[in-house]
């Protein structure tokens, strides 16, 4: 799927609920997560490496992933987007997505389009995530804050199209039952949050018939 198509698959769909909410008993701390799109001819990028234009029937789109850092105290060396806690200066969730990509991968803001959101996404640890969907145009480099992030990673966006090796699993929180996604790809183990949010993008793009 190159930008155009995904632009225009991503536009003409109505916003479906989150695939996980939950009601806790204190109020949830608000943060936003950049799902940002690259368009690229291979499947990883290393850390502040430049990705070169090619002939757009060449192109299709990944995701921009990150590996925590391990020494974190909260999931240390999980997959993640970039993303992170609203601040009282942040404008909008949009802006808190940006600047935490900014800060977390050194992506410019400047580069990246806003399309929209995807419904909110509650974590177990009580946290509402405002899933902020983005384009990258051109040439861009990447500078890790390693405080933050080990590596930075890109996957097609086919993979979890096709889903042929993504697995989910019930489980149970406060009595409400749930889904925990596992979307493998190459040597990294891609779940919780990060693939109950790739899995909800998916299912916009890829509404299935009633």
């Amino acid at each position: 799927m190159n930008k155009q198509d995904f632009i225009q698959k991503f536009q003409l769909q109505p916003l479906e609920p989150s695939s996980q909410t939950f009601v806790f008993p204190s109020k949830l701390k608000e943060a936003a997560v950049l799902i940002a799109l690259c368009e690229m001819n291979k499947g990883e990028v290393s850390n502040a490496e430049v990705v070169s234009d090619k002939a757009q029937d060449e192109l299709s789109l990944s995701v921009v992933l990150t590996k925590r850092a391990s020494h974190l105290k909260h999931h240390a060396g999980q997959i993640s987007f970039p993303g992170g806690k609203v601040e009282s200066s942040d404008a909008s969730k949009a802006e808190t997505a940006l600047r935490e990509a900014e800060e977390e991968i050194g992506l410019n803001r400047q580069q990246v389009t806003v399309l929209g959101q995807l419904s909110d996404y509650h974590t177990v640890t009580g946290f509402n995530v405002t899933p902020v969907v983005g384009v990258i145009s051109g040439d861009f480099d990447l500078s890790i804050d390693e405080n933050e992030v080990a590596e930075v990673f890109t996957v097609p966006l086919k993979h979890f199209i096709d889903g042929d090796s993504h697995t989910k699993l019930p489980m149970y929180h406060r009595g409400h039952k749930h889904y925990v996604h596992f979307m493998p790809y190459q040597e990294h183990q891609i779940w919780g949050a990060t693939a109950a949010i790739i899995a909800d993008l998916v299912a916009h793009l890829m509404p299935q018939p009633a």
